[in-house]
Formats: C-alpha cells, structure tokens, sequence
C-alpha cells in the first residue's frame, strides 16, 4: 500500500475513533453540536405548553438594533410554519420598568399586535419618531394612538396588574433560559439557539423542532 494511502487510512480510523468518543449530543443524528448550535436549558419548561404543539419562542426588544434587522426574515420564516409549532414573541423584560416590553403586553392585551408589531420597530429605528432607548410609556401611548388605538386604554393596559405579572413570568422565563441578550429564540423551553447568521439561527431552530417533534413535544 502507498505511503499517502496508509496515512489517509489511518487518519481516517483515528477520526472514526475520536467521533466514537464524543457525548451523544455532539453527534446527533440532525447533526447538531451542543455548546455550538444550542445550549440545553436545565428543567427548561415551555413559556406556554400546548398539547401537540413545539413551542418557538422569540426574545426581543424593540430597541434592539439586531431584532429589527431580524424581524423581515423571521416574519417569513414565521408565516410558514407548520400547524404543530407554536411561535411566541416575548419582549426582553429585563427590568419592570422596560417601557417598551410594556408597550408590547399591553397591544397584546387589546388584540392590536397586527398593528402595532413591526410598526413599533419602523418608529424606533426607521423614523425615529422615539428614542431607541429611554422612551417613556406616555410617549409609547402617543405612538400607538398613532396606530389607531385608544391613548388611554394603552396607558391604563401598560400599567395593569396583569403586565406587572406578564412582566415578572416574562423576566423568570428568560432568567431560567439563561438569556443574555436579544434576539434569542428558546426551542420548547429546552434549547437555547446559537446561530452565527440569521439563516443559521432559523435552521438550527428547524431541527430541534423537527428533534423535538420525532420525541413526541414534550
């Protein structure tokens, strides 16, 4: 056998061997590499279980440079989703005071995210109508009086009892997730994704969807 043969050979039984030896999640079958693609959450728990459904969850913030220039593409990939996924935006509220992840529970609240979504995010970082960082919930009912919504119901939705606790199971869900930063997207409440592209995020996401879907979603 030639020299040049040997060697390939061997380095080829040198490599199967290694990858013999690596834990069961950096060899997946989807060929996901832990601490690469994902983090595992430890006892991680879905924001929202529904029965038959994998939940894809979406941290963000409006502010948040990076989720503006995020949101075309996840939009897209959002509309073709199959039935049995479950997408969730969850506003990164890091503080209670975060007027902007307010501003988004309380147009949840009155049904209006279709109208308020992607404009709020054209108002910050397009028109500048509001100041990235710093706006004020008064300034945020003006915007979304803008839209069509009652000033007031906003105002008294941002400052509900019932944002103070989506605020506070938004804040120990992302805690528990161990999320730093935004955007980040939680698979079932078990995976944490790591992407080095927006492309790259969306197609991890799809295989630990379809993992999570071939165990039965938990």
């Amino acid at each position: 056998m030639p020299m040049l043969q040997r060697l390939s050979t061997a380095l080829l039984v040198l490599a199967l061997a290694a990858f013999a030896w690596l834990p069961a999640s950096a060899r997946a079958d989807d060929g996901l590499v832990e601490g690469h693609d994902f983090v595992t959450i430890p006892d991680g728990q879905p924001l929202r279980a529904e029965p038959g459904k994998v939940e894809v969850v979406e941290v963000f913030a409006y502010w948040c440079h990076v989720c503006n220039d995020f949101q075309p593409t996840l939009a897209l990939w959002q509309r073709r989703l199959p039935a049995d996924v479950a997408f969730r935006y969850l506003p990164g509220a890091f503080t209670q005071n975060d007027a902007a992840a307010r501003a988004y529970f309380a147009a949840a609240s009155l049904g209006a995210l279709d109208k308020t979504h992607e404009p709020t995010y054209r108002a910050l970082h397009v028109e500048q109508s509001l100041p990235p960082r710093g706006a004020s919930l008064d300034e945020y009912a003006t915007l979304y009086a803008g839209f069509g919504l009652d000033r007031a119901q906003v105002l008294a939705a941002m400052r509900s009892p019932e944002t103070d606790a989506q605020m506070d199971a938004a804040r120990r869900f992302i805690m528990a997730a161990g999320v730093q930063g935004t955007p980040t997207i939680i698979v079932n409440g078990r995976y944490r994704v790591i992407g080095r592209s927006f492309g790259d995020l969306l197609r991890i996401t799809d295989l630990l969807v379809a993992r999570e879907r071939a165990a039965g979603a938990r």
